[in-house]
């Protein structure tokens, strides 16, 4: 076997030339199989990393678009939350409003009671009124009950000529007062106890005349006949105590006048 070399010389080919030169060849055949699958592999590559890159971009924009969402939605968060705030507080103002409109209520109607309270307190004082005295019970205006009242508190000081003056006033000014008898009865001690007996007779005997029922009529006729004592007309006294016991024999006057009676002489 020869081997054609460069500028037409051949040679002999021994079998170990041969077995170096097909080694040769074999590894250039390699060599370049190597070097075009390592062109392969390395397209393979780029295109996984732009692939690759590409997600990333995509992610780091979905990224950013999250955080931006994110950020807007604590924005609006807050914005909520400041708002809630505001209506907590818009509504503690109210609530407090309407405690103070109720209290405003309650006091106007304290006020509006008060006053209607106070009219018609008013008014009473100028109205009649049911009374009882000596156990008779009639109509009074209040100034007849207000001015036997304070003659009576004077003749219970023991101040008896004012109040001698105070009952002739009240029987004056109102003489047809349910009062009448009352006034008569104590107009009459206060004037037993001036020792104006005939004055004290003539009033205690108007009380009987007038009203001889009286719870004080008996008292009216024992103290006629202590006056006709006291004036030492002892036979008109004497008359006097028989007619009440026979009038009113069940009374405690009675029994006082009996014993009055049997010392007169």
């Amino acid at each position: 076997m020869k081997l054609c070399l460069h500028g037409g010389v051949s040679m002999p080919m021994t079998f170990s030339r041969v077995s170096r030169f097909l080694a040769c060849c074999l590894a250039a055949v390699l060599f370049s199989a190597n070097v075009h699958a390592a062109l392969f592999d390395d397209d393979e590559a780029r295109r996984a990393i732009l692939e690759l890159r590409q997600k990333f971009d995509a992610s780091q924009v979905e990224l950013r678009k999250a955080t931006e969402d994110n950020a807007q939605l604590r924005r609006s968060v807050l914005e909520l939350s400041s708002q809630l705030e505001v209506l907590r507080s818009d509504v503690a103002k109210l609530r407090g409003q309407d405690e103070q409109f109720a209290r405003d209520v309650a006091e106007v109607q304290r006020k509006q009671k008060d006053m209607t309270q106070g009219i018609d307190d008013r008014f009473r004082r100028f109205e009649p009124s049911k009374v009882t005295v000596d156990g008779r019970e009639f109509v009074a205006k209040p100034e007849e009950t207000r001015d036997f009242d304070a003659a009576l508190a004077i003749l219970r000081k023991g101040e008896f000529a004012p109040a001698q003056g105070a009952f002739l006033d009240f029987i004056k000014r109102y003489p047809d007062s349910g009062y009448k008898a009352s006034a008569l009865f104590w107009l009459g001690n206060a004037q037993y106890a001036l020792r104006s007996y005939r004055e004290a007779v003539a009033n205690f005997k108007a009380l009987l005349s007038a009203a001889p029922d009286n719870l004080r009529a008996p008292e009216a006729a024992l103290s006629i006949a202590n006056c006709q004592v006291e004036l030492k007309d002892t036979r008109s006294a004497r008359k006097t105590l028989e007619d009440l016991i026979k009038v009113y024999p069940q009374s405690e006057a009675a029994s006082v006048a009996k014993d009055r009676l049997s010392k007169l002489k």
